[in-house]
C-alpha cells in the first residue's frame, strides 16, 4: 500500500483528495497546510517518510518553491499539484528534485494514476509537465555533444553501461567518462541527474528518448 502525504493549504483540495486516494487503495499518512508542519508532525510521531507527496507549488507560510520541494525529495517522490501555468515556478520545483506535476485542472483519475506511476518508481511524463518546460524559454539545454546524447539514449533506455560501451564500439572507461560528464552538464544548468532514472527524465525532457506509452 502506497503512504501519501498531501500538503495544501486549501482544506477542500485536500479533503477531496484523501478521500479518492482512500478509494484508490492508498494509505494517506499525513494532510496539512506546510512542509514545516509536515515534517513536524514525522519528528514528534517518529513516522516514516511518505513513498508519495502531493504538493501545491504555492504555500502561504513564505516557504520557497525549492526549499519545500528540496526538503522532501531527499525521501519521499514529490508530485506538484498546482496550477500549470507557471513555467518558471514549475522549472524551479523540477530543477529541486520534483518527480512531475499534475494540474489542479486534471480529472481526480489523472492524479491518482501519477501517484500509482510514481510510487513504481517510473518518471512522471505528463502534458503539464511538458507544456510548462516547452514554454520555458530559460529551461536550460544542457549542450551535450553527439556522442554524449548516444550514450545517454542507450543508457536511458535501460542498457547496462558494458552493453552501451559495445553498441557504439568503445571502451567501457570511456562511456563511464560519458556518462559522468552528462551528468556533470546537466547540474550545471540546474537540471541534476544522480540516478538513472533522473537521467531517463532529463534525456526525455530533451527528446533524445520518447516518453513511454501511456497504458
Amino acid at each position: 500500500m502506497t503512504r501519501v502525504a498531501l500538503i495544501d493549504d486549501h482544506e477542500s483540495v485536500r479533503l477531496g483528495l484523501e478521500a479518492a486516494l482512500r478509494r484508490d487503495g492508498h494509505d494517506v499518512v499525513y494532510s496539512g497546510v506546510s512542509v514545516s508542519a509536515h515534517l513536524a508532525w514525522r519528528q514528534e510521531t517518529a513516522a516514516a517518510p511518505a513513498d508519495v507527496v502531493l504538493l501545491d507549488l504555492t504555500l502561504g507560510d513564505g516557504a520557497t518553491i525549492t526549499e519545500n520541494v528540496v526538503r522532501l525529495a531527499g525521501e519521499s517522490a514529490v508530485i506538484i499539484h498546482s496550477v500549470a501555468d507557471r513555467p518558471a515556478a514549475v522549472r524551479e520545483a523540477l530543477a529541486a528534485g520534483a518527480a512531475g506535476v499534475v494540474s489542479k485542472s486534471s480529472p481526480l483519475e489523472d492524479v491518482l494514476a501519477a501517484v500509482r506511476t510514481t510510487a513504481g518508481g517510473e518518471p512522471l511524463n505528463n502534458v503539464e509537465w511538458a507544456s510548462a518546460v516547452a514554454s520555458d524559454r530559460e529551461f536550460a539545454d544542457a549542450q551535450l555533444a553527439a556522442r554524449e546524447r548516444e550514450v545517454l539514449r542507450l543508457y536511458a533506455a535501460g542498457l547496462p553501461l558494458k552493453a552501451v560501451a559495445d553498441r557504439l564500439g568503445i571502451a567501457y572507461s570511456t562511456a563511464k567518462e560519458n556518462i559522468t560528464r552528462i551528468r556533470v552538464k546537466y547540474t550545471d544548468v540546474g537540471r541534476p541527474a544522480p540516478t538513472k532514472v533522473d537521467l531517463l527524465r532529463r534525456a526525455i525532457e530533451d527528446g533524445i528518448v520518447d516518453a513511454p506509452a501511456e497504458s
